[in-house]
């Protein structure tokens, strides 16, 4: 959803909510940022493990431990965005 925004000289500039979000709003809570690192340092160590229950494979990835973070603060309420449909 496009809002019009006033530019000088009167004219308009089409912008979205989120660009429309106050000064100093997080997108991402304090919370999710603990679970995130919490993650990286399981993965540092070793022992972040992918799948139901840890049941799964040794993580490698980077990107793959940060979504696993974001995931775990998702699960226990933090403020995190929602999931992009893959």
């Amino acid at each position: 959803m496009f809002f019009p925004t006033k530019l000088a000289g009167g004219r308009t500039m089409a912008t979205t909510k989120s660009s429309r979000r106050k000064a100093g709003g997080r997108k991402y809570g304090k919370a999710a940022a603990k679970a995130v690192e919490s993650a990286m340092r399981r993965k540092k160590h070793g022992t972040l493990k992918s799948g139901k229950g840890g049941k799964g494979g040794t993580v490698k990835s980077r990107e793959q431990a940060i979504a696993i973070g974001l995931s775990e603060a998702r699960e226990k309420g933090a403020k995190v965005p929602r999931r992009e449909a893959a």
